[in-house]
């Protein structure tokens, strides 16, 4: 500024003693001309001489800084997944009868081997009557055959035949008892009757689904991953789970189980983990985010993301540099790797002592003249 105001002042000067001159002849003219060059040329001299110098009179842009050192780095990615109960039982009858009764409430506790429900047993329980009728006359005459038999009198084929009958009459007895014991509906599980399908007087079918019963005491997070991250997560690596649901609930469990197969539709496998659903605050099906760390490095240059700008050349940011003695902001294009939160780790353009701005930086270029403030 002080070169331009200077050039400025001495070719107002000149002009001035040109229109005073007119009348004078060309080789005077000439002659005035370079004495005036002469002393121009030694006042862009001094000019230069006091610029060159190093002393810096122009403003200066604070700025806060911070200088680059070494530490610790990781990346985690979240995963969508949902809760399934490990252990539920859709029941339903495995023989075909009428409802007489239902013993449970929705949402009531249930024990394993608790009845649930009983089926119209009546024509069971007539022939259970009659075949037992049936066999006491048989084993009467069985015993009488085989004390007949043990003495040698008597055939061998009446013997036979009075044993296969009192048998068969057995085996039967047995089959509709097991009949009986199939229209009584037991828990298969410990658990809570989430629903029940059907009403006392309708007929139940097999197949047919009577009602649902859930345990939450234990569950699973099942959620599918990129075949990607196959080298990634194995079982045993611990996760971070939370619930959008329950903001405030968190887990830390480890893999329970990683997919052998790989779906051919969207090329994800399987990833499981197991929650104690102590309080039963957690439900099949919500929705889990499960936080998953697939990078870490214990030396890496990690600098504030938000400091990290883009060019046509790339991505850079502003460091300290020294010109003349003063503090100048040079553009430094990095290479970038991960980044996590608020965090980007630098692979390449950065050393470790290098100082950057970290306050400041919106309002300088590249050459800006600096001061560097708490």
């Amino acid at each position: 500024m002080n070169r331009l105001f200077l050039i400025l002042t001495i070719s107002l000067f000149i002009i001035s003693c040109s229109s005073n001159n007119e009348n004078v002849s060309d080789t005077d003219k000439i002659s005035a001309y370079k004495k005036q060059i002469e002393e121009l040329n030694l006042e862009i001299y001094k000019v230069e001489e006091a610029s060159s110098s190093g002393e810096y009179k122009g403003l200066k842009t604070p700025v806060k800084v911070e200088t680059i050192t070494a530490t610790p780095f990781s990346h985690s990615f979240t995963a969508a997944g949902e809760l399934e109960s490990i252990s539920e039982a859709f029941v339903s009858p495995e023989v075909n009868g009428q409802i007489i009764s239902i013993n449970v409430n929705e949402g009531e506790n249930v024990k394993k081997d608790q009845l649930l429900a009983r089926l119209n047993t009546v024509i069971i329980d007539k022939n259970i009557i009659e075949i037992e009728s049936q066999l006491a006359l048989a084993k009467i005459m069985y015993d009488k055959q085989s004390i007949l038999w043990e003495k040698n009198i008597g055939s061998e084929r009446q013997y036979l035949e009075a044993k296969n009958g009192y048998e068969s009459l057995e085996n039967k007895l047995y089959t509709l008892r097991a009949q009986k014991n199939l229209a009584i509906i037991k828990s298969p599980i410990d658990g809570v009757v989430e629903e029940i399908m059907l009403k006392e007087g309708e007929l139940a079918v097999p197949g047919m689904q009577l009602m649902q019963i859930v345990n939450i005491d234990e569950l699973y997070v099942t959620i599918p991953l990129s075949e990607a991250y196959l080298p990634v997560i194995k079982k045993g690596d611990y996760v971070d789970i939370n619930f959008p649901s329950y903001p405030g609930i968190t887990y830390r469990e480890p893999v329970y189980r990683t997919g052998n197969v790989i779906n051919k539709q969207n090329r994800t496998f399987t990833v499981q983990i197991e929650i104690y659903n102590k309080e039963g605050i957690l439900k099949p099906h919500m929705l889990a985010n499960v936080i998953i760390n697939d990078y870490n490095s214990q030396q890496s240059i990690v600098v504030p993301s938000i400091l990290i700008k883009e060019d046509m050349n790339g991505s850079f940011l502003f460091v300290i540099g020294n010109e003349n003695g003063n503090n100048i902001a040079v553009k430094k294009y990095i290479e970038t790797g991960k980044s996590f939160k608020d965090k980007t780790e630098v692979l390449d353009g950065l050393k470790i002592g290098d100082v950057i701005i970290t306050d400041g930086y919106n309002n300088i270029s590249k050459g800006s003249v600096v001061s560097i403030v708490n």
